[in-house]
């Protein structure tokens, strides 16, 4: 085994200049040995993976573009690279209180109404097969007709009407009210009606009637007389007994038709407003008389209505009806019962009670309405109203008129019926 000096003199040689010269072997690397030095294929590895300084020279920016380095920080060559900065996001904003849920609403179709539904499903009807039908048997203008009681059906549900400050339902008694009573006053007791050129087309006036018939059917004939017979198609507001605004159900009934309280105050109000207000002064004694006493006047109270009149400065319209008196022929009073049930009185009649319900029937009488020359009162001082005297004579004149129109009338007639 040779030593080691022997092999280091192996390696020298002598080049041509005889001078001797060392071989120098990398341990690890040359022949002598066949492993290879640790860590040399990660040492190159890593050495391929560092950049290329020119390119690091380039990339980074001249010092003079930087701001002034920090003492005893690292040269910017040797940072890394700079990390990035996270983008930034807008707050989110803080949840508020939730709104409250609006109530369930059912919809409408379309958005119209329970009645403007109903009036479209009647008039596409009618404006079907039906419209024959309907021609025939009502004639024509069914249309327009059929137009104004849809009309009228929607503003009764939707509540689009109007009532004066004493409850009277000016619409309610054109559409309803009088086109009930007017077939009764046409067909049943074919009213004839004259002086109505009496009647003012505007302005107040106190139009005094008599009252007979057991049943106020007077008071209604004379409201359609007056509405149908004027140009203007005006309204008579009545003065009725308090009996009529204590029965259930013909309260309400009497103030949508124009019935008011007969008192002086709710009469001068009327006619300081314009209306023609009616009073028929006889009252009970007049509606309730015997058949015998049949278009005899009764007391025409203490004056009244006389009274409003003066202070109202209105005129007077007398009016006499004929053909009311023969429609129950009341021959008889049941005035112990009428006690009980707290009534002025039970008329006792050839057809009532004896007919049962039959015996309400009206006879069919012919019926006369004639509305007299006007009173003036205007002409008269403020005062007046106050006068006594002035009070009875204006009664008396105006029953005296009213009175000797009555037979007139009567003279006239051909027959009760006729």
């Amino acid at each position: 085994m040779s030593s080691a000096r022997e092999q280091a003199g192996a390696v020298r040689g002598t080049d041509g200049d005889g001078e001797v010269r060392a071989k120098v072997i990398p341990i690890g690397t040359g022949r002598g040995s066949r492993r290879p030095a640790r860590g040399g294929r990660a040492a190159q590895r890593r050495t391929e993976e560092l950049p290329d300084p020119a390119v690091l020279a380039e990339a980074e920016p001249h010092a003079e573009d930087q701001p002034e380095a920090r003492a005893g920080s690292r040269p910017e060559s040797r940072r890394g690279p700079e990390p990035v900065a996270a983008p930034e996001f807008a707050a989110a904003p803080e949840p508020g209180p939730a709104p409250a849920p609006e109530p369930d609403v059912p919809a409408e179709p379309d958005g119209r109404g329970v009645a403007d539904v109903v009036a479209d499903a009647v008039g596409h009807a009618l404006a079907g097969p039906l419209g024959g039908v309907a021609q025939r048997l009502l004639g024509r203008g069914w249309e327009e007709r059929a137009a104004g009681g849809l009309g009228f059906l929607r503003r009764r549900i939707t509540g689009e009407y109007e009532v004066d400050e004493f409850g009277f339902d000016a619409e309610l008694t054109d559409k309803v009210l009088l086109t009930a009573v007017r077939p009764l006053a046409e067909k049943y007791f074919r009213l004839e009606v004259r002086g109505a050129e009496n009647l003012p087309e505007k302005g107040g006036a106190l139009v005094v009637a008599n009252h007979s018939g057991v049943l106020p059917l007077d008071a209604l004939m004379t409201q359609v007389a007056i509405h149908d017979h004027t140009p203007t198609q005006r309204h008579l507001r009545m003065l009725a007994a308090d009996l009529v605004f204590v029965l259930p159900g013909v309260n309400e009934l009497a103030r949508k038709a124009g019935h008011t309280l007969a008192c002086n105050e709710d009469a001068q109000r009327l006619l300081e407003l314009g209306e023609i207000v009616g009073v028929w002064p006889e009252g009970f004694k007049g509606i309730g008389k015997p058949f015998a006493d049949r278009y005899k006047l009764q007391r025409f109270g203490r004056g009244g209505f006389v009274s409003s009149a003066l202070r109202a400065g209105v005129p007077i319209v007398p009016c006499s009806i004929v053909g009311a008196e023969e429609i129950y022929p009341m021959i008889g009073n049941a005035r112990t019962l009428a006690r009980l049930l707290g009534l002025p009185y039970v008329p006792i009649t050839p057809t009532f009670p004896w007919l049962g319900p039959l015996g309400a029937v009206p006879l069919p009488t012919k019926w006369t309405i004639q509305f007299g020359e006007p009173i003036p009162t205007d002409s008269y001082p403020p005062e007046a109203a106050d006068d006594p005297m002035l009070l009875f004579n204006l009664t008396d004149e105006v029953r005296e008129t009213v009175q000797h129109t009555l037979y007139k009338l009567l003279v006239q007639r051909r027959s009760v019926f006729f």
